[in-house]
């Protein structure tokens, strides 16, 4: 499988991770990447901003919570810890090379060695999260990268959450001691964009305030690379590059939409056609059927819920006043029954699980996947459309 690969991103992600500006020092309380199902998240981190991460000098651990859905996070993210600690205390791993590189120690008398039980880390009668973090900073002698893949997974139980808050207090443990050898940052990403954002914009997340972003998608690069890569296989015909990115980015910048849109074009496209004319066509077929599907989910969960997504995806900007008595009864007109205020926050609640919609602030909701947005809108339009 190729790879194309994102250095000058990964090496500024690093950068601003690693030795932050003062506009970029706020990335230190946490980083939240959010972005929607394959787009290539996971490829990025491990392929590019990890090694990015570690030529910064960083110690680097990562997780993924999708690894094992039956698992708790918390048993998870201390397995990936004591095995990097481990790895640690073993002259000769390909760990404790790189670390002694960094540090530029001789080999003779170099050593890292912790004073706790590894395999007690966080559990009774041992050390808690934030000392263990603390004296591998410490040891180490510089940074500390934690990555956890899927983040939205730790808020979903009790356990999890309580293990975010050990993760915070770690974070601020390190990171305010005065001459710290190094700092603790903790990257999460996440495929459902709504509950990512809750980790940053709910006062009562552990999180609350850290920074939260889109996770910076492939774009034109990335269609060049491909489409290359035909050519040097011989297909064809194939569409130019500026068709072929509109086509990218009508399937909401996801490669393997984009790969299947090509191979069908190879399949259907009849002799002496035009690949520029037919390509959109079935880009816009494929994100069709993708959004019927998020949109089938939305009636799935009852009339109310699709009174207010519709009016959530009927917003230019972010929605608000979805709890007030014009919109319950906006919502009443809509499910041809008295809807009461109380009845909404379930519904939205659903829509919010179902990662349908996302909440932007206080009272401030959007649509998750804007291309769902759009199809829904652009069927609004031919429903409505006078005769």
């Amino acid at each position: 499988m190729s790879i194309f690969r994102r250095p000058a991103l990964a090496a500024t992600m690093a950068r601003q991770l690693l030795e932050p500006s003062v506009l970029d020092e706020g990335l230190r309380s946490g980083l939240f990447l959010s972005g929607l199902r394959r787009t290539g998240k996971t490829t990025f981190l491990i392929n590019d901003l990890i090694p990015a991460l570690k030529a910064g000098g960083a110690l680097v651990i990562y997780v993924d919570l999708w690894s094992d859905v039956n698992a708790s996070p918390a048993a998870l993210v201390h397995a990936a810890i004591r095995t990097t600690l481990t790895d640690l205390q073993s002259p000769g791993s390909a760990l404790w090379i790189a670390l002694k590189t960094v540090r530029g120690a001789k080999l003779e008398g170099f050593g890292v060695k912790f004073g706790f039980d590894l395999d007690r880390i966080g559990g009774a009668g041992g050390v808690t999260l934030a000392q263990a973090l603390t004296q591998t900073v410490d040891q180490a002698g510089t940074d500390l990268v934690l990555i956890v893949d899927e983040v939205q997974h730790a808020i979903a139980s009790e356990d999890g959450n309580q293990l975010l808050l050990s993760l915070k207090a770690a974070r601020d443990a390190i990171n305010t001691r005065p001459g710290t050898p190094g700092h603790f940052i903790l990257i999460g990403t996440g495929s459902h964009r709504a509950l990512v954002n809750e980790l940053t914009a709910r006062r009562n997340q552990a999180f609350a305030g850290a920074t939260s972003v889109p996770y910076p998608v492939l774009d034109g690069d990335y269609v060049e690379h491909l489409l290359q890569r035909l050519a040097d296989e011989g297909a064809g015909p194939l569409p130019s590059g500026a068709t072929a990115l509109a086509a990218f980015r009508t399937l909401g910048h996801r490669p393997e939409e984009l790969i299947k849109a090509l191979r069908l074009l190879q399949a259907q496209l009849p002799p002496g056609a035009s690949p520029e004319a037919h390509l959109p066509v079935i880009a816009a077929t494929l994100r069709s059927t993708a959004a019927d599907a998020e949109l089938m989910k939305v009636e799935q969960l009852g009339g109310l819920a699709t009174a207010v997504f519709e009016r959530i995806a009927a917003s230019d900007d972010n929605a608000r006043r979805l709890f007030s008595t014009e919109a319950a009864a906006a919502y009443s007109e809509e499910t041809g029954r008295t809807v009461r205020v109380d009845e909404i926050q379930p519904a939205i609640n659903e829509l919010l699980a179902a990662n349908l919609i996302m909440r932007r602030g206080h009272g401030l909701y959007a649509v998750t996947d804007p291309f769902v947005q759009e199809i829904w809108r652009e069927k609004q339009a031919w429903v409505r459309k006078p005769e």
